[in-house]
């Protein structure tokens, strides 16, 4: 059960408010974003997603640059306001196509048609894109996806030599194309989140894989899908000569399982919006995408030196992008000067002073290459103790497109034909993203 619920730009302003039960202040969006502007407590600098006010509870979420936030005075369940917030954001990802600012601000009466189909006095109706589309009337009005910021490299999707942007995915599942024409399309997602912890020589301490296969679909009549993957694939330990080792997976209430025991097979009859196929979860040894190597020493009376290396161990074909490096220092470090490989492009080192961080960030590293920042640390004390304990771990934020570490792979997409003329678009892609990547000092 929650009271409001409201949506806030990076500058705080109130682009969409809905008060169900009027029960908390209508101040609470001021009072939020000042709390969260400005937060100092319990030694952090940026508020946690869940605090309490005055008696009122703040739950957020931030997706895209906007804060999607929901307030209660009740003891509900944190993770179930969040799921909701989630839920929330793609519903209305899925209506407007493009979720933004300017798409929320334009299209304010279908926004909030949604909101009052999916909360009632304060309670969860449905957040189902295809139930909804029975009690919404209104028509999307379409932002041009080329305002909104580009994705990089990773927004591409690949078929055979076609590319298309991943702006292809930003339409609306109601609106038409220019001429009241629908384009048969469908998009599978492979998206994996990857945990590595090396040890201070360079060891995988810890490794794991968190995957999902997402789906969205633009075909009319909702045919059947049949969508294969490896032949080789396990599901448990049992399997150890597999190529490929899940430990653990779940699926989409859509899915049928008939033949996947026999050929890996997955059918279904996609539902409306976006979705999670199957999700699953891998700790069978794989080829981390980046060796980390770091090293600190001293170098003469208040001075150490810090060296780190990092190399792509992905194929040459497939380059990573929005790297960020970061690493804590010790509390009296008062000044670092970096060298910075010569001829580097796109590569950038900070000192964030306020809370004692150095940060690398590089636009993009291609696979097999290799890239090393050396920094001159100069502290305001004397070290009493062991500079590696007081210094670190490195951690490492990364986006690798058209790559998968766990080797799972989509084989064919199947649509059940309606005539022999009927041939939609079918766009594949992988994505590896960092979930908690960690190399110990």
């Amino acid at each position: 059960m929650i009271s409001q619920f409201f949506v806030l730009s990076q500058r705080g302003d109130n682009i969409v408010f809905r008060d169900y039960r009027g029960d908390v202040p209508k101040g609470s969006t001021e009072i939020f974003f000042r709390k969260v502007k400005f937060w100092k407590e319990d030694g952090e600098e940026e508020a946690p997603p869940v605090f309490n006010v005055d008696g009122v509870n703040y739950f957020h979420v931030k997706i895209v640059g906007l804060l999607f936030v929901a307030t209660t005075r009740a003891n509900v369940s944190p993770s179930l306001i969040m799921e909701l917030l989630q839920r929330i954001a793609r519903v209305t990802k899925d209506y407007l196509g493009v979720l933004s600012e300017e798409s929320l601000r334009r299209n304010f009466v279908l926004v909030y048609e949604l909101l009052d189909e999916v909360i009632d006095f304060g309670y969860v109706q449905t957040t189902s894109t295809e139930v909804l589309k029975s009690y919404i009337f209104n028509e999307p009005i379409v932002v041009d996806a080329a305002r909104v910021p580009a994705l990089g490299p990773a927004s591409i999707f690949m078929q055979g030599n076609k590319r298309m942007p991943g702006t292809a995915v930003t339409k609306s599942v109601v609106a038409n194309e220019p001429g009241g024409r629908k384009r048969e399309e469908i998009f599978v997602d492979i998206i994996e989140k990857i945990s590595v912890t090396f040890s201070s020589s360079g060891y995988i301490l810890t490794s794991e894989i968190d995957g999902t296969i997402q789906m969205k679909s633009y075909l009319t009549g909702n045919p059947e899908i049949k969508l294969a993957l490896n032949e080789d694939v396990s599901i448990g330990r049992g399997g150890s000569s597999a190529y490929v080792i899940l430990d653990d997976c779940n699926f989409h209430e859509s899915v049928h399982l008939d033949n996947f025991d026999l050929d890996r097979t997955l059918s279904l009859v996609p539902s409306d919006g976006e979705f999670s196929v199957m999700n699953y979860r891998m700790t069978q040894e794989f080829k981390p995408p980046f060796r980390v190597n770091a090293l600190i020493e001293e170098a003469g009376a208040l001075k150490a030196e810090v060296i780190i290396k990092i190399r792509a161990e992905f194929p040459s074909n497939a380059t990573a992008n929005t790297i960020l490096v970061q690493m804590p220092l010790p509390s009296y470090t008062s000044r670092v000067s970096f060298d910075v490989e010569p001829g580097a492009i796109g590569q950038m080192a900070d000192f964030k002073e306020a809370n004692k961080r150095l940060e690398w960030s590089l636009k993009k590293i291609v696979g097999g290459a290799e890239h090393t920042l050396r920094a001159k640390l100069t502290f305001s004390q004397e070290s009493h103790g062991n500079l590696t304990k007081e210094a670190g771990p490195v951690s490492m934020n990364f986006t690798i497109p058209m790559y998968n570490a766990s080797r799972l792979q989509v084989k064919y997409l199947q649509i059940a034909k309606k005539s022999k003329t009927y041939n939609p678009y079918r766009w594949v892609r992988y994505v590896t993203q960092a979930n908690s990547y960690v190399a110990r000092m």
